[in-house]
């Protein structure tokens, strides 16, 4: 649900990485974020505390974050669009720099499917994809990435699904430089987002509606006058996605994740890379 982005991508359901400022205030739709498309079809309910996505054959909707930002951690709960959503995803998105959460719809029935995918100097190709242990229509879930200079951490409900580290020793570019604004979009996308195009959206079925709330970001706000390198000591303890990495724990569920729900991984695509795969999968534990 997550991705960093300089513009909205055409995606079912884009939810990008959600930056916020450095502040513990409780979460405000009308305070940080703004709708930036959808003719009335994006609505900001119980007094800024959520908010919808709709989708219908005319046309989806989306907002995006009031800030741009550089590094934090972004949290937002999503509950996704029920039954049949052929040809419907949901991401967050970003344009040269780039760390997406997608979810990509499908028939009634059968599982979601959680895309991840991280965008330096305007190259991804660093695709990994899973099924959820839950049903991600049924209630809200909270899913979060935290971006410091060293890694990419994707949660669910604060499990590690994915972790992606900078190697830039390696020669790998990593999104470390550019700030980014956090967008969401629900849009069409059934030329290719269900069973690769196959699945259809069915109509019948719309409006297709997503609920966001719980929009919650402790990050680096850019342009604040306040430099994310130079913060007190006392500061950065309250702030621990600056350093943040996994304990004995965390790399256990991230484990488990990757071991019983995961789907695709580009690091085991022989076909895709015949020249032999990317080299910081060489380096990577999972």
């Amino acid at each position: 649900m997550a991705t960093f982005s300089e513009s909205n991508l055409p995606i079912w359901l884009l939810v990008s990485i959600f930056l916020a400022s450095l502040m513990t205030s409780s979460a405000d739709f009308y305070r940080d974020a703004e709708i930036t498309w959808g003719d009335g079809r994006a609505k900001i309910l119980e007094g800024g505390r959520a908010l919808t996505l709709s989708l219908d054959q005319y046309s989806g909707s989306g907002f995006q974050s009031e800030n741009e930002y550089l590094f934090g951690r972004f949290d937002l709960q999503l509950k996704l669009v029920p039954g049949n959503s052929a040809g419907t995803l949901s991401s967050q998105g970003a344009g040269h720099d780039e760390i997406d959460f997608e979810f990509l719809g499908n028939s009634s029935g059968e599982p979601y499917t959680v895309h991840t995918n991280v965008y330096a100097q305007g190259k991804g190709d660093k695709e990994q994809q899973f099924h959820l242990w839950f049903d991600p229509t049924s209630a809200f879930h909270t899913y979060s990435i935290v971006w410091n200079p060293q890694r990419i951490i994707f949660m669910v409900d604060n499990i590690p699904i994915r972790v992606y580290n900078n190697q830039e020793s390696i020669g790998t570019p990593f999104p470390k430089n550019q700030q980014m604004r956090v967008h969401c979009s629900l849009w069409n996308a059934d030329d290719w987002a269900t069973q690769g195009g196959r699945v259809k959206t069915d109509w019948t079925k719309a409006p297709f509606v997503a609920s966001y709330r719980n929009f919650n970001i402790n990050g680096c706000v850019a342009g604040s006058g306040s430099s994310c390198g130079s913060k007190s000591a006392d500061s950065f303890n309250t702030e621990a996605w600056r350093t943040q990495e996994l304990d004995a724990n965390g790399r256990n569920r991230l484990r488990w994740v990757q071991q019983k729900h995961m789907v695709y991984n580009y690091c085991a695509d022989s076909k895709r890379f015949p020249q032999g795969i990317p080299a910081e999968c060489k380096r990577s534990r999972f």
